[in-house]
């Protein structure tokens, strides 16, 4: 009786992977791992390729995490933007949606880790701090600014220094992000991120908008 052949590795039955999938496996081993102690056949391993094909889409890790980082939250922040750019309603509910969509997509998901893995590493790796501070924080920081702006030319926020304001806003949502995703001394477990947005939220909207008005 012949034996039946030997089922063949994974990579082998799967040549054909997508980028997509390479940037799923990736994003999965940099949030486990970190990025220094990632390696590129653990990725390949992960999406069920060689790492010859990997090398077919991505240069290197360091170009393999842009890939990552700009297929996921810089098309995120590109799909902010234009949604600021259609928007016609009070900039107060703008500001609003922009901050849960930005908690909603990246928050509350599997990309909080690369935040936390850039507040982690970047000093290790300059050249990436330097893409991530370009391509995502200078870029949401203008976003966010756009919105302020918005609001007090159209008299719907009351005088302020964008530039001041911006990291008011983004700094709460990042510390719930490191709440959220890391092991911390103090246990932060019951806290419900939906009701902790919401509220920074209202606190925000009410300090921002002139005496006496509110948001439809």
């Amino acid at each position: 009786m012949q034996a039946p052949p030997e089922s063949k590795p994974r990579w082998e039955r799967r040549k054909d992977a997508r980028p997509q999938e390479l940037l799923a496996a990736a994003l999965g081993q940099f949030v486990e791992r970190g990025f220094a102690a990632t390696r590129l056949e653990d990725v390949a391993r992960r999406a069920g390729v060689s790492k010859g094909t990997l090398y077919l889409y991505f240069e290197n890790k360091e170009e393999l995490f842009k890939a990552v980082v700009r297929e996921h939250i810089v098309n995120a922040i590109g799909e902010a933007e234009q949604s600021v750019a259609e928007f016609d309603g009070h900039s107060g509910e703008l500001l609003r949606a922009i901050l849960m969509r930005w908690w909603d997509q990246i928050g509350a998901t599997q990309l909080a880790g690369i935040t936390k893995l850039m507040m982690a590493e970047a000093n290790n790796f300059p050249d990436l701090a330097q893409f991530y501070n370009e391509e995502v924080i200078e870029r949401g920081n203008r976003l966010i600014s756009s919105v302020l702006v918005r609001g007090v030319a159209r008299g719907e926020f009351r005088p302020l220094d964008p530039d001041v304001m911006t990291p008011v806003l983004t700094a709460p949502v990042l510390m719930l992000m490191m709440w959220t995703h890391s092991f911390l001394p103090c246990d932060m477990s019951a806290l419900d991120p939906q009701a902790y947005m919401a509220a920074f939220i209202d606190m925000a909207l009410n300090g921002l908008l002139p005496p006496g008005a509110n948001v439809a």
